[in-house]
Order: structure tokens, then sequence, then C-alpha cells
């Protein structure tokens, strides 16, 4: 009861959804980092699947080990554990990235992450009409469009051109992404969310491994720096999911969802540090859409007195 209490508090909710979010901030400057290193372009599509793969397995490994020495013994899954890590795999890890690699490769960055925003309002949606987790108020549903105003505004300044192949492959990216966060709470009820995270993370990963070695996929790993940067990529996947499964199970689903909508934004100001890119940084678009995200954050997670 008392870790119950702990992750529903605001402060705490607050502080570890940050931590979550500039985490998964990070990922893509570092994801670009072990791009260049590996030699991998956007067509590659095989060989990102297979990058991806091995990130999500070292994060499941390291989940594994570290919550096992934690708790002194083994973490090792029971048999009515087995299904909820498939469904988890499933959609989390394997489906939510395959479709959104698959979908980047025929769209726009911009498309994507516009459509990425989109995460946010469809998980609140299915936390209501689908999972009935929660109520539908007037707070959280203008939060949540607000919240994807503020990724359309990262991008005003780029030329749209929709892509029905791509964009509809993001899109299905973002409805697993949005299962999977109300499987999550649900799953958390009556078992180990940590336990969940780090073993769909490991079945997920594999999966993702075979189907790109399936499609031709082949990394050349030269230099010590790619080590670091995967194991990086581990640890911000570890650290950032488990985090959020934490978080998911002591909370309605949607008063963290909407955090969600960070990620873009430190990944925006992480970039600006990590790869130089400060003219989008310091941009109006950026500052405005952290305004807007800002505001959402509030609505979302304001509560009703009563």
């Amino acid at each position: 009861m008392r870790d119950s209490m702990n992750y529903s508090k605001p402060l705490n909710v607050f502080i570890l959804a940050v931590i979550a979010t500039f985490l998964w901030g990070c990922a893509p400057s570092f994801i670009k980092i072990g791009y260049e290193l590996l030699n991998i372009d956007a067509t590659q599509i095989s060989n990102i699947i297979l990058f991806a793969g091995l990130r999500f397995t070292l994060a499941g490994i390291l989940v594994i080990f570290i919550q096992s020495i934690l708790k002194r013994k083994p973490l090792i899954p029971q048999k009515t554990d087995i299904k909820p890590i498939i469904v988890l795999a499933l959609f989390q890890t394997f489906g939510q990235y395959m479709f959104y690699y698959l979908g980047l490769s025929k769209t726009t960055g911009v498309n994507a992450a516009i459509i990425t925003g989109t995460g946010a309002l469809i998980t609140l949606l299915f936390s209501v009409y689908l999972f009935k987790n929660e109520k539908l108020t007037k707070s959280k549903l203008i939060g949540c469009c607000i919240g994807l105003l503020g990724i359309v505004c990262m991008n005003i300044s780029n030329e749209v051109n929709i892509s029905w192949g791509g964009d509809g492959l993001v899109l299905i990216s973002q409805i697993c992404y949005s299962l999977s966060a109300c499987f999550i709470h649900l799953f958390s009820k009556k078992h180990d969310s940590v336990l969940l995270s780090g073993y769909q993370f490991l079945t997920g990963g594999m999966a993702l491994i075979l189907v790109s070695l399936c499609m031709g996929a082949s990394l050349q790993f030269e230099g010590i720096k790619i080590y670091f940067v995967l194991l990086y990529l581990g640890i911000i996947s570890a650290v950032a999911y488990t985090l959020w499964g934490l978080l998911l199970a002591h909370n309605p689903v949607s008063k963290i969802g909407i955090y969600g909508c960070l990620t873009p934004i430190f990944g925006v100001f992480i970039s600006a540090v990590l790869l130089q890119e400060f003219k989008q940084a310091i941009s109006i678009q950026s500052l405005s859409a952290l305004f807007f995200i800002v505001l959402a954050l509030y609505l979302v997670n304001k509560e009703k007195k009563a």
C-alpha cells in the first residue's frame, strides 16, 4: 500500500514521469549517433529494426538482472505471467516499433512527430471507452487536444504532406502504444509490473531481431564507442519504461499518458546539445509547444474539488 501511495503522490508522479520522458527524449540523439557509427541510413529498414531489437533485448536483460539483485532472488515469471508478457511484448515493443520504423521509411519525420503526438488522446479514448478504466472529463479531453496542438506547433514551419501508407503505419504504431499503456494498467493489478517490463522487452526485442534477420539485416560493430551507445540506449529503455509501468500501475492512464507529450520537447533540446541543432531548440515553435504541453499537463492532472 505504501508503494501505491508513493507512486500516486502528485509530486512523485511529476518527478518520475519527467525523468522517464527526459530519458526517452535522449534516445533519438543517441540512436542517430548509433546509426552513424554503424553506417545505417534511413533506407536500411532491416538494420534499423535489428538495432532496435538489440536495444530492447539488452533493456530486458538489464531489468531482469537488476531486479533480481534488488530482490536477492532470480526474477522468474510464473505460468500466469506468460500471457501478459506476450501481450505486452506484442503491442509495446514489437508492434509499436515495427510499425513505427516501417512507417517512418515511407513518411516524413514531421508527419511522424505529429501522429506520435496523438498517442495521449488515443490512450485516453481507449482507457475510457474500451477498457473503461476512467471517466472522460472535459479537462482531460481539452488537455489531450492541447498537448497534440503543442506537437503540431513544433512542426508548424515545416511542410506536411500526407502519405497514407507511411502515416497509416505510424498511426497503427501509436494504437499499439496506447493499447499497451492500458494493458499495463490492467495487468499490474495482479502481476509485478517490473517483471512484466523486463520480460516483455526480452521477448519483443528477440522477436524484432528474428524478423530483421529474416529481412536480411546485418550490422558490423567496429570500435568500442558503439557498445557504450547501445548500452546507454538499453539503460534508457530499461529505466524509462519501468518507471512508466510503475506509474501506470498506480494512476489513471490519462494522467500518465499526457506526460508523453514532453518527450519530443526534451528531444529537441537534447539534440541541441548533443547534435548542435540549436536553431530548432530556441525557435518560437519549440517554446510555444512547451507552453501548450505544460498547459495540457495542468488540465489533465488537475483534481476536481468535491
